[in-house]
């Protein structure tokens, strides 16, 4: 299959492995963090960590769409369906997320609440035409990737006239998260690790092309090296970050020339400037309150906006105590680190968001990577 088998040959692996064992210096530790879920996922299942040098450390980032979403979000989706009546669609992820008081958006459908699960805005969208009596409410959620199809549907929703639907819109926005790690005094202050450069998100940059990391080569010393999802792809982005490091550059360089271009795709970036624009400030799990993290809908569509239509009031809501998600997201601790990881906390119960996705980096670790942690015993 092109584009896909090519990217999966072990000989090839091994060969890159073999390069990095050449390229990295003595004495010399390389720390890089891969912001995107898909990434931290594809690491764990093809067993990427044990073909790289033990030099090289990988740190997951906060780039899972639903492990950032903050507990008060889902409140909002909850509390629209339990307490207003809404019909609230949303993607499958999503409704796994663990809320207040033992819910989750899946546990409020078992006591009764119209949430129904969705493939994409343009299902929720049809769930509103086939429901004109009632309020539809889709829960936006994702990164640039899946902001065009919100940006579309809100469209044809004032094009249609449709006075039923609306959008709870928390997608959030790449860049300034990583800003936020680089420089926050907040996130600091939580602890943080030494970064020596990025893996970029491959479905993102898609969208807003490689032009936007520029800013982190240039003004913080950072390589960047965006990457598809394939495990030769990540190995080969591991390589070029370390040979940027070996030379003391510090430049955009991209792997996934196959999909990615500098100025990204112009015409989905100018719907969703059309129908979105930034928030001054939206809370992110485990980093906190980040500026101009966030977009949310226009004035011009304001009536498509569910915060202003129910008049919602957000309200931050504390993480359990006993879940280390923030300092996982943060890339200060591992999934090992936290005591409920594999016992209270799995991914048939996700006490923390990092465990409900694929992308997740418990719930990678839990499917792929826990047994290599159980020290192995001479017989």
């Amino acid at each position: 299959m092109k584009y896909i088998e090519e990217f999966r040959d072990g000989a090839l692996a091994r060969r890159i492995a073999a390069r990095l064992a050449q390229e990295v210096r003595p004495g010399r530790r390389y720390s890089f963090m891969e912001f995107c879920g898909g990434h931290t996922h594809a690491i764990s299942r093809y067993g990427i960590a044990e073909l790289l040098p033990a030099s090289v450390t990988m740190v997951h980032g906060p780039g899972c769409p639903v492990c950032v979403l903050p507990i008060g979000r889902i409140d909002l989706a909850i509390q629209l369906a339990l307490e207003r009546g809404a019909i609230v669609c949303s993607y499958g992820d999503t409704l796994r997320v663990p809320a207040s008081g033992g819910l989750s958006m899946i546990k409020a459908k078992a006591r009764g609440a119209d949430i129904r699960m969705v493939y994409s805005a343009a299902d929720a969208l049809g769930v509103a035409r086939q429901n004109p009596q009632r309020e539809v409410v889709f829960f936006a959620i994702g990164f640039e990737t899946t902001t065009p199809p919100t940006a579309l549907v809100i469209r044809d929703a004032e094009r249609e006239g449709l006075q039923n639907f609306s959008v709870l819109c928390c997608h959030v926005l790449t860049p300034s998260a990583i800003t936020h790690i680089l420089e926050s005094p907040e996130v600091r202050r939580y602890g943080t690790v030494p970064i020596d450069g990025f893996i970029g998100p491959a479905h993102v940059s898609i969208v807003i092309g490689s032009e936007p990391y520029e800013h982190f080569a240039q003004e913080y010393q950072k390589p960047v090296v965006i990457a598809g999802f394939e495990p030769l792809d990540v190995m080969q982005a591991v390589l070029m970050l370390v040979s940027q490091v070996n030379e003391g550059r510090a430049e955009v360089e991209n792997e996934f020339t196959r999909a990615v271009s500098p100025e990204g795709n112009l015409k989905a970036q100018a719907l969703v400037s059309e129908v979105f624009e930034l928030r001054r400030s939206f809370e992110w799990r485990g980093l906190g309150e980040v500026p101009y993290s966030a977009l949310q809908i226009r004035p011009a569509y304001a009536r498509f906006d569910a915060e202003q239509r129910f008049a919602l009031d957000y309200r931050p809501v504390a993480d359990n105590k006993a879940c280390e998600c923030g300092a996982i997201l943060r890339g200060v601790k591992k999934p090992t680190d936290c005591k409920i990881f594999g016992t209270v906390c799995t991914p048939e119960n996700p006490v923390g968001s990092c465990m409900v996705s694929s992308e997740g980096a418990c719930a990678a670790h839990y499917s792929y990577g826990r047994f290599r942690d159980i020290p192995v015993v001479a017989a």
